[in-house]
């Protein structure tokens, strides 16, 4: 099944897809994180016996949940090589990186629609993408292995990781991870699509075998295999989980494809003149086998709000 949330005539809506396009309302739905949380999305997937509402290309597609938590990981190592000689001037892979999948929380305020615009974060130079896949949580676990994790999972989405990199470089030299340069835009979307949609991807070492693309106002800039990361997502989930609740909603996505999931590999492997950041009237266009495409073209955003530097305090003490 593939479940939307729309926003018609100031209403919105959740809705089952059928293969022509259609939107089957969801009776008195309009949250998909509600359906989650009750155990009824499987019970809301009848609403494709009802009466269709408009197409899917007449109304505004919202993202599909809004998520109480979003985790990032970073899971293909063609990425972490190309970023890393691109952010800090660094060769290879650390070797921490190895050891598990790693993660960082990032902002669940700033999801935006599958087709919505993306202001330029304030004070940014130098905007990226991010092609990445989403899984969504759909029940309550914790300390999960992976064999476990994927009766937890609900479905997937497309996840685009908007990056202002000129902002990330500068603040992960304080050892924090990033900030504001991941704070002010997530696309998800299309759709959520039951994870029992993708079954007939999945290899023989669980990798769910989708293809990736990426686009920049038409132009193919990036392709990539999902099979390609080095963890499932079960044993990503595995992991959050470990001392920690995974919880219905909750987005943990796979980090960024290679072979040109951002412009920051790119930069990485072919210099920083291969390809411009992102400017106000580019558009993104990513798509997923299986999930569908999103598109959102970069408009400008706000100045940014003042904020002084540091004062060098002379230190006191009680």
């Amino acid at each position: 099944m593939r479940f939307a949330r729309y926003e018609q005539h100031g209403r919105r809506h959740v809705a089952v897809l059928d293969d022509d396009g259609r939107l089957h309302p969801v009776p008195g739905e309009d949250s998909l994180l509600d359906l989650l949380r009750t155990g009824r999305l499987r019970e809301a997937a009848a609403a494709l016996a009802l009466t269709a509402g408009p197409h899917v290309t007449d109304v505004r597609l919202l993202p599909p949940l809004e998520p109480p938590t979003i985790r990032d990981f970073v899971t293909f190592e063609e990425h972490v090589e190309g970023v890393r000689r691109s952010i800090d001037g660094s060769d290879g892979v650390p070797d921490a990186w190895y050891d598990a999948p790693t993660f960082y929380f990032t902002n669940p305020y700033a999801v935006i629609g599958p087709y919505d615009d993306v202001p330029v974060p304030p004070g940014s130079q130098v905007l990226d993408f991010e092609l990445e896949v989403a899984a969504v949580i759909g029940r309550e676990g914790r300390d999960l292995t992976p064999e476990q994790a994927r009766d937890h999972i609900a479905g997937y989405t497309i996840f685009n990781d908007w990056s202002a990199r000129d902002l990330q470089s500068r603040e992960m030299q304080v050892n924090l991870g990033p900030c504001k340069g991941k704070d002010t835009a997530t696309t998800l979307g299309p759709y959520l699509v039951t994870a029992d949609e993708l079954e007939p991807y999945r290899d023989a070492e669980g990798f769910l075998r989708l293809a990736l693309t990426a686009e920049i106002n038409g132009e193919v800039v990036g392709a990539d295999l999902l099979s390609n990361m080095s963890w499932t997502f079960e044993e990503m989930i595995a992991y959050a989980s470990r001392g920690a609740q995974v919880r219905p909603g909750d987005v943990l996505g796979s980090g960024t494809c290679g072979n040109g999931g951002c412009l920051a590999e790119l930069w990485g492997v072919r210099g920083r003149d291969s390809r411009p950041p992102l400017k106000p009237g580019d558009t993104v266009t990513l798509t997923v086998e299986g999930l569908g495409t999103t598109s959102n073209t970069v408009v400008p955003g706000a100045a940014p709000v003042p904020v002084p530097r540091a004062r060098r305090r002379i230190r006191e003490r009680p």
